[in-house]
């Protein structure tokens, strides 16, 4: 059997239903629904060479050539599928949800495959809806701080509390400043990165408050989807005030490795904002493995840096906090208890 449904309905099936994309592997790389596994009906090869049939030929040169490259596949697709699916029950989109999904859906079908849903309006309809999602007006709570306050281990320690937290540099996979790829691997795409936040944001009470950290319209590579800062930017802030020498602490627990040469790329990048002089003390500081000496010069930029990026926020209220220590876990529970008593709904 074979049912059509659309993204919305998919969501509710999403746990136990896999769900299959059929796109080329270029397609899939740039941008999928988070959980979808790869089967591709066409290489990103093959699937050129036919788009081009379709164009300077005709469309039944296309269909020949595509069922070409697809028929020595066909068993490979039924056991692949079986694989994710073992139970028979599956689910299949393509760009747009037309052919290529339908003819997928259609195999499966003939081969034994029980329950098959073709997901009509494909990730093109998945792309329109999650970008819609955003505009959705949420309870949002922005984590401020000057930087090596924490903020990330302390959303950990938050969600424990039982808060609802979203970690965007975490899904960014970026710690959000110069140095925010060191030690990390590579980013997702700009459009996999708005996957994935919805499908954290998917399962959010939006009426109760959700605490994000206090970011920038780009971390790294990758960019807020713009309804969403846009609610960011008016948000309450809770700042964290922590002495600079505790974050100083922080900076070299969290960023320093063994290549210092990634560390002294980084600081490069800024010497027009440091200034010469102490980009100059700062690189002599790494390279004589003095990295907290290097960490307390660098985070008189990024101080001066936050601070007038929080002066310029539109609306919102702005709550100082300001524990004496680094301690990432008593420092949630502050944060914890202060919004409880602020009870905000």
């Amino acid at each position: 059997m074979i049912k059509e449904i659309d993204f919305t309905q998919y969501l509710q099936l999403s746990e136990n239903i896999p769900i299959v994309d059929v796109r080329s592997p270029a397609e899939f790389e740039k941008g999928h629904i988070p959980k979808a596994y790869n089967i591709p009906l066409f290489s990103n090869e093959e699937r050129a060479l036919v788009g081009t049939a379709y164009v300077q030929e005709s469309k039944e040169k296309a269909l020949k050539l595509g069922y070409q490259y697809v028929t020595p596949k066909l068993n490979s697709f039924v056991s692949s599928s079986l694989k994710l699916a073992p139970e028979k029950k599956i689910a299949v989109h393509c760009w747009r949800g037309g052919m290529r999904s339908r003819a997928f859906a259609e195999h499966l079908n003939s081969n034994g495959f029980t329950e098959v849903y073709q997901i009509i309006g494909g990730y093109k309809a998945f792309r329109n809806y999650i970008l819609n999602y955003f505009t959705q007006k949420a309870n949002l709570i922005i984590l401020g701080g000057y930087t090596g306050s924490g903020k990330t281990h302390i959303l950990k320690y938050l969600e424990k509390n039982n808060l609802q937290v979203v970690d965007l540099e975490g899904i960014a996979n970026h710690k959000g400043s110069v140095f925010g790829a060191i030690g990390l691997s590579s980013q997702p795409s700009v459009e996999q990165f708005e996957n994935n936040l919805f499908w954290k944001w998917k399962n959010l009470n939006l009426s109760k408050p959700i605490i994000l950290e206090d970011e920038s319209h780009r971390i790294g590579s990758v960019t807020l989807p713009m309804e969403l800062f846009k609610q960011m930017r008016i948000a309450p802030v809770i700042f964290l005030d922590i002495p600079k020498k505790e974050r100083a602490k922080n900076l070299v627990l969290d960023y320093v490795t063994e290549e210092k040469n990634l560390l002294i790329e980084s600081i490069n990048k800024i010497t027009k904002r440091l200034g010469g002089l102490n980009t100059k003390k700062a690189i002599e500081f790494i390279e004589q493995n003095n990295f907290y000496e290097a960490a307390l010069i660098i985070l008189n930029y990024y101080d001066k840096s936050y601070l007038n990026g929080l002066k310029r926020r539109e609306e919102g209220e702005t709550f100082f906090l300001k524990p004496a220590k680094s301690n990432h876990k008593e420092n949630a529970q502050i944060i914890t208890n202060f919004i409880k008593g602020k009870e905000w709904k």
